[in-house]
């Protein structure tokens, strides 16, 4: 009896020392688990941590301004509501108004029902109603006498650093007493203030009429 009573303990030694690394493994596994647990955040803080697309602050009644290497301004923005989003650092404007200046010219004013601009303060595209106008200005000692300009689309994108607006949209131009349609598009260029337009081009040419002598 005494020798069946050693033979179980022996057995049971062997057996455990087999299992010991079972036993060891699943110890530092639940160890693992445990460590993981107790240093992952809970959901809500990881949740916070994630930069989603929502506005971090508006303003009403917004200005956007840029400056030439002279100190001049060159651009500014003005819009009703400016909502300005973090993740991307882009904007939304309601009732964008832009004024473009170039020296010695008429003040170029682009608006549209809403706007976007991105990230970079590059681009700004203009949606709903957008239009390009420029006032009649007279002749100076450095530019020739121009007409009134309007042009309308149903978008445009102005890419600041060029001094361009552009749209692949329906253009309808008037300059004077002349109007003309484009079906494709075209590029306004804000330094030599001259339109081009793209596609089939229709419509009519009308001389201005001559000052009295």
């Amino acid at each position: 009896m005494q020798l069946n009573s050693q033979h179980i303990k022996l057995s049971i030694s062997r057996t455990l020392l087999r299992l010991m690394p079972l036993i060891l493994m699943g110890a530092l596994t639940l160890m693992t688990f445990w460590l993981v647990q107790r240093n992952t955040p809970p959901e809500s803080s990881m949740l916070e941590r994630v930069r989603l697309h929502e506005p971090d602050y508006i303003i009403k009644d917004g200005a956007l301004s840029t400056l030439n290497e002279q100190g001049s301004t060159k651009y500014r923005i003005l819009g009703n509501k400016v909502t300005h989003y973090d993740d991307d650092a882009s904007i939304d404007i309601d009732a964008p108004r832009m004024r473009l200046f170039q020296p010695d010219k008429a003040p170029v004013t682009v608006r549209s029902n809403t706007g976007h601009v991105d990230g970079d303060l590059t681009v700004i595209e203009l949606f709903e109603n957008a239009s390009i106008f420029r006032p009649a200005q007279a002749a100076t000692a450095t530019e020739p006498a121009t007409l009134r300009m309007l042009a309308s689309s149903s978008y445009y994108k102005v890419l600041i650093n060029d001094d361009i607006i552009e749209t692949d949209r329906p253009i309808t131009l008037e300059q004077g007493m002349s109007i003309m349609h484009s079906t494709d598009g075209g590029t306004f260029n804000n330094v030599q203030q001259s339109m081009t337009l793209s596609g089939q081009v229709r419509g009519r040419i009308e001389r201005a009429p001559r000052s009295p002598q």
